[in-house]
């Protein structure tokens, strides 16, 4: 069965297969590689602790008013011991604003510190089933799948109520209940160079 993806606007439906809550991470063999010019797998990104990796891009302004916010989860990250990669899987724009030269620009001008990855013909996103720009998976320990979505509840910074991601991630060190673990991911479509496949 083939399901298509929209490339339209951020709020299209995207019928696409999506891990679940508690599914193992996928494709943690596949290799990526880093605007440092290092080749990365999650296998070996994921710590102690859990492992972080969120669709982005260079781009999308939804992108654009959360990036400012990457460097601080990339510090908590840190603190907790949980892996983290930024994964730009935008095939159809490689070889414009999605590039692997654009994607090293925007990582210096933006003090990344954190691996910017490039998702070689999205097949990690088709793996995931991320559908948007920002789409964060959180995995714990294990490598199960805890939280899924959106960054937070406002583009805004001053606005956010409910730091959703953030919530997750220390809930998860503690143990407590991670409530909500799935929100809906708001941003711009993954430029797919084709339909996923299922």
């Amino acid at each position: 069965m083939v399901l298509f993806v929209s490339l339209g606007n951020a709020m299209a439906s995207d019928p696409v297969k999506q891990l679940e809550i508690g599914d193992k991470a996928v494709n943690t063999k596949q290799v990526l590689k880093d605007v440092s010019g290092y080749e990365l797998q999650l296998k070996t990104l994921a710590a102690e602790n859990g492992l972080l990796v969120i669709f982005s891009c260079n781009t999308c302004p939804y992108v654009v008013a959360w990036e400012d916010r990457y460097n601080d989860i990339a510090e908590q990250c840190k603190a907790n011991n949980i892996g983290l990669v930024v994964v730009n899987s935008n095939e159809a724009k490689r070889d414009d604003a999605d590039s692997y030269e654009a994607m090293q620009k925007k990582a210096k001008a933006m003090n990344y510190n954190f691996y910017y990855a490039v998702d070689t013909n999205h097949e990690l996103a088709d793996a995931f089933g991320a559908t948007k720009t920002p789409d964060v998976f959180l995995f714990n320990g294990d490598l199960e799948l805890v939280y899924k979505g959106a960054i937070d509840d406002s583009k805004e910074i001053g606005e956010v109520e409910e730091p959703y991601l953030k919530n997750a991630m220390a809930n998860m060190i503690s143990g407590a209940v991670i409530n909500p673990n799935s929100t809906k991911a708001i941003g711009c479509t993954i430029k797919r160079i084709k339909p996923m496949e299922n």
